[in-house]
């Protein structure tokens, strides 16, 4: 068995997108997913991990992503703040009728859904990475599909 052992440029910049992504696919703002991005990449170079392969590697950053977008999620700061009433006024770069949509997902739905179309992963990948069933991630992909067409049709986009 042979280690993997990238300079840490390189694993950012090959990872840097799927897990900024991620980041904004599980929180659902830039700045949220900024700073979960500062985050995994601090925690990457602070472990310094030896991986068996590059699907370990990208296996370790998805699960890192996902769990420090849980934590943040879970934070006394997220959970005791209250949304700005004009949040909307405020233009940024990710707006797109689908961004919309997606927001509108729960936080499980939109999981699956990024993993499943924007990673490329397996049913059985994204059910082993996120320790579900993989009826349970199939399901989840089907009812968020199922939302993702309602909010599109109550929009007309379809």
């Amino acid at each position: 068995m042979e280690c993997i052992n990238m300079k840490i440029e390189d694993v950012i910049k090959e990872y840097s997108t799927m897990v900024y992504r991620l980041a904004f696919a599980k929180t659902g703002n830039k700045f949220d997913a900024d700073e979960v991005f500062q985050e995994v990449f601090y925690r990457y170079v602070k472990k310094n991990p030896m991986f068996n392969d590059k699907e370990h590697q990208k296996a370790w950053l998805l699960k890192v992503t996902i769990n420090c977008s849980k934590k943040l999620l879970k934070s006394s700061w997220k959970t005791k703040i209250v949304p700005l009433e004009k949040a909307d006024d405020f233009v940024v770069e990710e707006h797109s009728d689908l961004h919309y949509e997606l927001a509108l997902l729960p936080s499980a739905y939109r999981e699956v859904i990024h993993l499943f179309y924007y990673e490329d992963m397996s049913t059985e990948e994204i059910a082993k990475l996120l320790n579900r069933k993989t009826s349970t991630v199939r399901t989840q992909l089907t009812r968020a599909r199922a939302m993702l067409k309602k909010y599109m049709k109550e929009e007309d986009y379809v």
